[in-house]
């Protein structure tokens, strides 16, 4: 215990977004050792069970002071302050000032996050990213059996049976859903060619903007990170969420409600916005997404899933007639290649960076 006491506190940014008035982001912060350049890098199976291990056996730092450094038009710096809760998080839903305008295309801005250890102030930054003033369509997709193949179709039982993945396999190990990263591609409308919008950025946005709504815990951020960049797709903030090894975790109607929840919020941040939703059969996403569609009238374009489980159940039977019933343009299938047909059916141009999704959307961004 007291070798962990001794060790450093560290603060794990993750993924921020931002509009022209708000702005939000989170971070852990943990007492680690010195952080590997290459953490995932692949040293054997011994090794790779205790990286994945690690990942989550972390050591929390509540009450810890963390100071946040926007750096905004002409120069202008904003502090906001807030302390680490009792798993070591903390977060950040701040109001920008007036005339902190969006790039014209999406970019990733740069923010700094500031604590004070006995070895003096520490530093790290984070990365936010930031619609364009033209963007009025953004994508948003669950991860496990959506780009990630896991096997875990939930409940306990199927965790053990897929243990390995789950607690042996590095990001570059995993198995990527078929044909994903080129659905991926031409939903995200290429990357941005355009000049960083900030100083040190290190990541390329694409044209239209990802969002990872997926239950998969925190702790699991970095691994994700590695497997999304390792594999090409479009890079983008993960709402993610605390998990415990319980019934109340690892329900599909628990995963649902988080996601429901997620992008309830999202597209509360940006009112003037359409949303794709793209998920699987696992874990209630057809009901949950069905939800959106009927209770958010308008702000859904395409909704796609991907089958894997078998026959629908009464819920997701119930959600898919709820969506056809709205008008909402609905891809289920098994293999994202024979996607294509569909997008092209309803409007969707998968011919690089100036494509553009829904004729509708073609209209509004004049392309």
């Amino acid at each position: 215990m007291s070798f962990f006491d001794r060790a450093p506190v560290r603060v794990q940014p993750f993924f921020g977004h931002r509009s022209e008035t708000r702005l939000t982001i989170a971070a852990r912060a943990l007492r680690a050792g010195t952080t590997r350049t290459d953490p995932f890098r692949n040293r054997g199976r011994l090794q790779a069970m205790r990286t994945m291990l690690a990942q989550f056996a972390s050591r929390e730092v509540p009450g810890l002071l963390v100071r946040l450094e926007l750096k905004g038009p002409a120069g202008l710096t904003v502090d906001h302050r807030a302390v680490t809760d009792d798993e070591g998080y903390v977060r950040f839903d701040v109001t920008l000032l007036p005339d902190w305008p969006l790039p014209e295309h999406p970019a990733w801005e740069t923010v700094c996050l500031h604590w004070l250890t006995s070895e003096g102030p520490q530093c790290i930054e984070g990365y936010v990213l930031a619609p364009g003033r033209i963007t009025r369509l953004a994508v948003v997709s669950d991860i496990d059996d959506t780009i990630m193949e896991t096997g875990i179709t939930g409940g306990l039982q199927s965790v053990a049976r897929n243990w390995k993945r789950v607690l042996a396999e590095l990001p570059d190990e995993r198995i990527t859903v078929p044909s994903a990263d080129v659905f991926y591609s031409a939903l995200g409308g290429g990357a941005v060619l355009a000049e960083p919008h900030g100083v040190g950025v290190s990541y390329t946005a694409t044209h239209r903007p990802f969002f990872y709504i997926s239950s998969s815990p925190w702790n699991l951020f970095a691994y994700l990170l590695a497997f999304i960049q390792s594999r090409g797709l479009p890079l983008g903030p993960m709402l993610l969420r605390d998990w415990g090894f319980n019934r109340a975790t690892l329900g599909s109607a628990s995963h649902g409600g988080h996601k429901r929840v997620a992008i309830d919020k999202l597209m509360t941040f940006y009112p003037d916005m359409r949303f794709a939703l793209i998920g699987d059969d696992t874990q209630g996403d057809l009901p949950a997404y069905a939800e959106t569609v009927t209770s958010l009238p308008g702000r859904v374009e395409a909704v796609f899933i991907r089958t894997r489980s078998g026959p629908m159940s009464p819920e997701e039977l119930a959600g898919k007639a709820a969506i056809e019933a709205a008008g909402v343009p609905l891809w289920l299938g098994d293999d994202y290649a024979t996607g294509d047909d569909f997008l092209r059916s309803i409007g969707i141009s998968t011919e690089g960076e100036t494509a553009q999704i829904v004729k509708a959307v073609q209209k509004d961004e004049g392309a």
